[in-house]
C-alpha cells in the first residue's frame, strides 16, 4: 500500500499536531504561561508589563469612539467568550449525549459538583462575612479543567477511563455553575434595552436552528455581532452570552450514520472507476465531482456543535487560556508584605476554600450519593482515588482568576486572593498526583 506523500513542511507541522492532540498538552502550555506571567510581573520590566495590558482599543466612527476598553478588558470579556462558548458546546454535548445524559450516571459527579461547590463558598463567607471582601466566595467554587485533566493524563493509562471521565463531567457541571453565579451574583447596572437586543438575537438563533440552518456563519454573525454585543453593553457579563449561545448550535445529523456509510461505500466504488487522469499530477472534473459529494455527505454526518468544538478546542487552550493566564496571573510575588497579604481572610479563604473545601465537597458528596444508593460508584473508582480526584479539583486557576476579576476593585485583595489560588491549587495538584500516583501502582 502505497503511502501519503509528505511534503517538508510536515517534518515540523506533524510534532506540533501529535503535541496538541495530547490531553496533557494544555494543562504544560497553561503552567508555562503562569511561569512567563509571574517571571514579568518580578522582573525589571514589571512596570511595562503591566502597563501594556492597560492601553485601550475601541472603534471610531464618525468622530465617535465605541467600544474602548483595556486589552485587560477585551481578553477577560472578548477572548474568554470564546472560551465560555466552548464550555457550553462542551456542557450541552454532555446534556445531549455524553454522561450528562444518562441521569443515573450523571447523578454521582452532578453531586461531586455542587458538594464542590457549595462546601469552599461556605468555608470562603465563614473567614469573610462582611464588607468587600465577602464578594469573593465565588472565587474558590470553580475547578479548572485544563490543569486538572492535564496532571490526570500525566498518569496516563494506569488511571482507569471511568476516573477520566468522572472528572470531566465533574469539571463541566463546575463551569455551569460557575457560569450561574458570574449571571447571578457579578453582574451589575443593567441596560434592559440592551439585555432584550440580546435576547432577540438569541431567539433568532434558536429560530433558525428549529428551522434546520446549519450555517457556522449564520450562528457566527448573529452570535458575535448580535448577542455578546448587546450583552457587553447590557451590563451582563459578555461570558453569560457565549454560553447561551452556544446552546443554540444544532446538535443534530443531517445523515445518519447507517446511511452515511451506505452513500461513502458508493461514492468510493465510483470514484475506483472513474477514469484516473496519469498525465498530470491533478484530478478529472468526475473524481473531483466525486470527491465534492463525499465532501458534502461528511458535512452532513457531523453535528455542527462537534465540528465547532473540535474545530475551537485547540484555538481556545492554546491561545486564548495562555494569554488570559500571562494577563492575570502576574503577580508581584517580591513586593508582598506578609502582614498587608493577612490583613484579611481573602488568602486563607481562598486557599481553604480550594484545598479543604473541594476535597471535603467532591469526596463527602460523592459518597454520601453511593451511600444511600442514589447512584454506585463508577467501574475503577473507590474512596482513595476519589480522594486524588477531589485534591485536582481544588486546582481552581483559570476560573478561580476570572472571578477574582469579576469580585474585587481594589488590587491589594486581588494579589490576595490570586496568592491563595496559586498556593491551593499547587498543593492540590502535588498531593492528587502523588495520591493518584500510588493507587495505580497498587493496581
Amino acid at each position: 500500500m502505497n503511502e501519503i506523500k509528505k511534503a517538508p513542511i510536515d517534518r515540523v507541522v506533524s510534532p506540533i499536531q501529535r503535541f496538541i492532540q495530547q490531553e496533557k498538552s494544555g494543562g504544560l502550555v497553561l503552567g508555562i504561561s503562569v511561569i512567563i506571567a509571574l517571571f514579568l510581573a518580578n522582573s525589571p520590566w514589571h512596570h511595562e508589563y503591566h502597563h501594556f495590558f492597560e492601553q485601550k482599543l475601541g472603534f471610531q466612527f464618525n468622530g465617535n469612539t465605541y467600544l474602548e476598553y483595556s486589552f485587560h478588558h477585551w481578553i477577560n470579556d472578548g477572548l474568554m467568550a470564546i472560551f465560555f462558548f466552548v464550555v457550553g458546546l462542551e456542557l450541552k454535548r454532555e446534556i445531549v449525549a455524553g454522561e450528562l445524559s444518562k441521569p443515573r450516571k450523571a447523578l454521582l459527579p452532578i453531586a461531586a459538583a455542587i458538594g464542590g461547590m457549595l462546601v469552599p463558598a461556605l468555608i470562603y463567607f465563614g473567614l469573610n462575612p462582611t464588607g468587600e471582601v465577602q464578594s469573593g466566595w465565588g472565587i474558590p467554587m470553580a475547578t479548572d479543567i485544563a490543569f486538572a485533566l492535564g496532571v490526570l493524563y500525566l498518569l496516563g493509562n494506569r488511571i482507569p477511563l471511568a476516573l477520566k471521565v468522572f472528572l470531566t463531567a465533574l469539571a463541566i457541571v463546575d463551569d455551569l455553575g460557575a457560569v450561574l453565579v458570574i449571571a447571578f451574583f457579578y453582574t451589575s447596572d443593567i441596560s434592559m434595552m440592551n439585555l432584550a437586543i440580546g435576547l432577540l438575537f438569541l431567539l433568532a438563533m434558536y429560530i433558525g436552528n428549529k428551522m434546520g440552518v446549519r450555517s457556522i456563519l449564520f450562528y457566527a454573525i448573529l452570535g458575535i455581532g448580535g448577542v455578546w454585543t448587546a450583552f457587553l453593553l447590557s451590563g451582563v457579563h459578555a461570558t453569560i452570552a457565549s454560553v447561551l449561545a452556544a446552546f443554540t448550535i444544532p446538535a443534530d445529523v443531517k445523515i445518519k450514520e447507517d446511511v452515511f456509510i451506505e452513500r461513502i461505500k458508493k461514492h468510493l466504488g465510483r470514484f475506483a472507476s472513474a477514469d484516473p487522469n496519469n498525465k498530470v499530477p491533478t484530478l478529472t472534473n468526475e473524481q473531483l465531482h466525486i470527491l465534492e459529494n463525499v465532501n458534502t455527505d461528511t458535512n452532513h454526518a457531523i453535528p455542527p456543535l462537534q465540528k465547532l468544538e473540535h474545530a475551537m478546542h485547540p484555538f481556545v487552550t492554546f491561545i486564548i487560556i495562555p494569554i488570559f493566564a500571562l494577563a492575570n496571573a502576574g503577580v508581584s510575588v517580591l513586593d508582598i508584605d506578609v502582614d498587608e497579604l493577612f490583613s484579611t481572610n481573602v488568602a486563607t479563604g481562598v486557599a481553604l476554600g480550594l484545598l479543604l473545601g473541594k476535597v471535603i465537597g467532591v469526596v463527602g458528596f460523592t459518597w454520601l450519593c453511593a451511600k444511600l444508593k442514589i447512584a454506585p460508584f463508577p467501574d475503577g473508582m473507590n474512596m482513595k482515588n476519589l480522594l486524588g480526584l477531589g485534591l485536582l479539583a481544588s486546582i481552581g486557576f483559570t476560573m478561580s482568576l476570572f472571578v477574582t476579576e469579576l469580585a474585587f476593585t481594589h488590587e491589594e485583595y486581588k494579589v490576595q486572593a490570586k496568592v491563595g489560588i496559586f498556593v491551593a491549587s499547587l498543593i492540590g495538584g502535588v498531593l492528587g498526583y502523588m495520591v493518584l500516583s500510588k493507587q495505580s501502582k497498587k493496581n
